[in-house]
């Protein structure tokens, strides 16, 4: 009987790759989505919390430092149980996760936004001025443009960070990689194998990105040096 257990859990497992890349384009999804809402709105967040104005800055502030000191699990399960009943509205859930992820992710692009613009040297924000150049004009010419190429090392980061949270909406049966991975686990009674599958496609698409910033950080540093 104990064999015959394990060879149609086993039977299971074979079987389920089509389920694990349903969920996988789940998590693509989720992914890609928070990252492009956190590269755009992080870039404008950041912008907002160094102006010059206390009533523009400190609710930007005030956002950022919510998203980075509290959980990132108890954000999503907020987002997800909470604003339904505060407009009373169903939202889809995958477009829950999107919100949660990529506000949080918004809050620590806008930091190394921060970080990215401050290395700006101040001569060429001189030059701007001397040129006439109006404000608007000057964040996106001079400004965007050098300080991305300075954060995109930790932006990068902030990104396969992102691709690994999103694992935390399996909490509130979103039906992604993790979740498929959970249920295919119970199912089968494959733990282990399932949850090491799991663990080795998150890996085979975080490595890549990793190994970019680290190509990206040397260029960087051979740059400085010259």
């Amino acid at each position: 009987m104990q064999k015959l257990v394990q060879t149609t859990g086993a039977d299971t497992l074979q079987g389920s790759f089509g389920a694990l890349l349903s969920g996988l384009r789940v998590t693509i999804e989720l992914a890609l989505a928070a990252n492009a809402m956190g590269l755009v709105f992080g870039f404008f967040l950041c912008l907002l919390a160094m102006s010059r104005w206390i009533a523009v800055r400190w609710p930007a502030q005030l956002f950022i430092e919510f998203f980075r000191c509290t959980p990132a699990l108890l954000q999503i399960v907020w987002f997800f149980y909470c604003i339904p009943m505060m407009v009373d509205v169903f939202i889809d859930p995958i477009v829950m996760g999107i919100l949660a992820l990529g506000l949080n992710l918004t809050a620590f692009n806008a930091e190394a936004y921060r970080a990215g613009i401050q290395s700006v040297p101040k001569e060429h924000l001189d030059a701007c001025v001397a040129l006439g150049l109006k404000p608007w004009q000057r964040t996106m010419y001079v400004v965007l443009p050098q300080a991305l190429r300075s954060a995109t090392p930790v932006l990068m980061t902030n990104g396969i960070s992102s691709l690994q949270q999103s694992a935390l909406v399996a909490i509130v049966a979103v039906a992604d990689l993790m979740y498929v991975g959970k249920s295919l686990a119970t199912e089968a009674y494959r733990p282990l194998e399932t949850y090491t599958v799991v663990a080795l496609i998150y890996f085979a698409l975080s490595l890549p990105i990793a190994r970019l910033v680290n190509v990206i950080e040397r260029r960087q540093d051979l740059a400085v040096q010259r």
